[in-house]
């Protein structure tokens, strides 16, 4: 990938992220794991994600939330990681891209989740394991822009059959698609993921 470092800045904090500007008018900001979990923007997951939309002809940011490499100090358990959120939505707005995706894996995918409402315009919301046995995702409701959601069969932080159950609550049209032999982690099976997303953003 063709991406290059940037610095922006979240309320007091400098956020570091690596951006790669791929001519056209869309784009996507993608959110990594649990920074006290050593969750960063170099997450293999994170990559993938990155790797298929670019594939797709979009331009991607991603970056680490506060705290996390060079980009700040305070740890938060949410509401301040949505921030950072929204100053990257706006990173793509300020370069020309109309047309905005998120993606999130893990514990990103939870603060896409719960920024949602504040987020403005959003095209479309891919999340990659929601950690449903983590946090309480059945608060998050009425959220058509959530259009595809990834999991692993045997990934018991993001039980696919929870994810299933309570889907019809963010999305009753979302798509949900289960890796078999998978866990949390997608440790070699980046090509699975990638195959998923690329052929989910094709067919719209």
């Amino acid at each position: 990938m063709s991406e290059r470092n940037i610095i922006f800045s979240s309320g007091p904090f400098k956020i570091e992220g690596l951006f790669n500007n791929i001519s056209g008018n869309k784009g996507v900001v993608v959110t990594h794991p649990h920074p006290l979990y050593g969750g960063n923007m170099m997450n293999n997951v994170v990559e993938a994600l990155c790797n298929s939309y670019n594939e797709c002809g979009y331009s991607s940011l991603r970056f680490n939330f506060r705290s996390v490499g060079r980009s700040g100090v305070i740890y938060d358990t949410c509401k301040e990681e949505q921030e950072d959120v929204k100053v990257a939505i706006s990173c793509l707005a300020d370069s020309g891209i109309g047309e905005i995706d998120l993606a999130g894996y893990s514990f990103g995918s939870w603060v896409i989740a719960r920024g949602l409402k504040a987020y403005g315009k959003i095209n479309r919301v891919v999340l990659v394991s929601p950690p449903v046995a983590l946090f309480d995702y059945s608060s998050i409701s009425n959220a058509p822009e959530i259009k595809l959601v990834i999991a692993g069969s045997e990934d018991d932080i993001a039980d696919w059959r929870v994810i299933e159950k309570i889907m019809p609550l963010w999305n009753p049209d979302a798509v949900l698609k289960v890796i078999e032999g998978a866990d949390h982690f997608y440790r070699g099976r980046s090509d699975e993921l990638r195959k998923i997303i690329d052929e989910h953003i094709s067919a719209r």
